[in-house]
């Protein structure tokens, strides 16, 4: 989008007829341009922070810090599950795509996970569709969050690399933190065995893909506070930048 929408988009932010905070909707109406301009203009007025990392490593305490800070945290897999239960164009595209994997409107997961997970083409076609639908929610929550005045944003991913919300991000975060300590976590957050809760990291990402691929890694090796002010520290020197 020319550099001049997003400054006139900008520009009507500010702009004294706005008595109100106005939604995305709004926005476009009374600017009288596209909707979909309009919404990249916002969501590239933010600051956005990919955040991502496996299970167990504090994502969610970087999280809480980045909220806390201000910023409009987004769980990518939250919005996934939402969209799942509550949209019917979705579904309708998976159902056209897996007939027989969504009943009464709802979405059948053991049947369409027997299907895409023997087929690799399948999948791609499935991911294809949510990534579409999702990606497309959370801009529309970071467009009305700018419109509604936001500076910051976060979305928590697990591929924040290769997602095509890539666009926006002004950096990208990977938290990590060592194996066993991680372990120790899970197992005491979901009640599983040692055994279990290592099968579940292992069958993630190693650190060194997010050491290799995200702007800055957050080490979680200490105590809570500890990693709590690194958090804070890193996502301060990214506003900053």
């Amino acid at each position: 989008m020319p550099s001049s929408t997003a400054a006139r988009a900008a520009s009507a932010l500010k702009a004294p007829s706005w008595t109100s905070r106005p939604c995305l909707t709004e926005f476009s109406a009374k600017a009288r341009w596209p909707a979909a301009d309009i919404e990249d203009a916002l969501i590239r007025s933010l600051r956005v922070v990919g955040v991502t990392g496996g299970t167990g490593t504090g994502k969610t305490t970087a999280l809480e810090v980045l909220s806390d800070m201000g910023a409009l945290v987004i769980d990518a897999d939250a919005v996934y599950h939402e969209m799942c239960s509550q949209n019917a164009k979705m579904l309708g595209q998976i159902e056209a795509r897996f007939p027989g994997t969504v009943e009464n409107g709802a979405l059948q997961r053991k049947k369409l996970g027997a299907v895409v997970f023997n087929d690799q083409k399948a999948l791609e076609d499935l991911q294809a569709i949510t990534d579409a639908f999702v990606d497309g929610e959370i801009c529309r929550r970071m467009a009305n969050h700018a419109a509604a005045g936001g500076k910051w944003a976060a979305v928590d991913a697990i591929d924040v690399v290769g997602t095509s919300l890539a666009r926006y991000f002004c950096a990208t975060v990977g938290v990590t933190a060592p194996v066993e300590l991680r372990a120790e976590r899970i197992t005491a957050r979901d009640g599983i065995s040692r055994e279990y809760a290592l099968m579940r990291i292992h069958a993630q990402r190693p650190d060194s893909f997010f050491e290799e691929n995200c702007d800055y890694c957050v080490r979680n090796d200490g105590s809570v506070e500890q990693f709590h002010d690194r958090c804070k520290n890193t996502f301060k020197r990214i506003l900053e930048d």
